[in-house]
């Protein structure tokens, strides 16, 4: 079978993921081109190399994760229940612990880069927004706009240490260990 002619972007950061989740950082553009059938030069003439590629990952995973949230917020019955759902959300597909180590050691690679780090606290301020948009919406609880952006940091900082501490003592489901963690935050807001 031939390889395809055209293939998405869409599609050859959907293979790097997938790779790094199976590789961690030690991933290479040919295991890429070979995940999503294409050719190495496929995956180099349209991202021009590794760090091109985590660029490009990077980005259209805040996008995907941004999108997810609203989502699921939005279906949420009130404001406490959509941080919680939406949070829990963005860390979907990380429920098996080796994918999740593996993305771990890519994510400690990335930090190490300047422009990867920039990247990575975009992706937490995008975070931070979607949960401060959801607590302003809250109608069982004012919140100024700087209480709502300090209770998203905390809130943001406690699911990203959760899936840290998951991911290297793995009990239970990711997810549910988020949602516990994060009501008990959330619980001591609206007592």
């Amino acid at each position: 079978m031939g390889r395809p002619r055209r293939i998405s972007a869409d599609r050859l950061l959907e293979a790097a993921g997938a790779v790094i989740g199976r590789v961690g950082p030690g991933f290479t553009l040919a295991a890429v081109a070979e995940e999503a059938g294409v050719s190495v030069g496929s995956v180099a003439g349209r991202f021009g190399s590794r760090h091109g590629l985590l660029v490009a990952l990077t980005e259209a995973g805040t996008a995907a994760v941004v999108t997810r949230m609203r989502e699921t917020a939005a279906a949420a019955p009130d404001a406490r229940t959509g941080v919680r759902e939406a949070l829990t959300a963005a860390f979907g597909g990380l429920d098996d612990p080796e994918t999740a180590v593996n993305h771990l050691g890519q994510l400690g690679v990335d930090v190490a880069d300047p422009a990867l780090r920039e990247l990575l606290g975009a992706h937490y301020r995008a975070l931070e927004a979607e949960v401060a948009a959801v607590l302003g919406r809250d109608r069982a609880r004012e919140w100024s706009a700087p209480e709502a952006a300090v209770a998203a940091r905390v809130l943001v900082a406690t699911a990203n240490g959760t899936a840290f501490d998951w991911s290297v003592r793995p009990r239970g489901r990711l997810t549910d260990r988020l949602a516990h963690d994060l009501d008990l935050c959330l619980r001591s807001w609206w007592t």
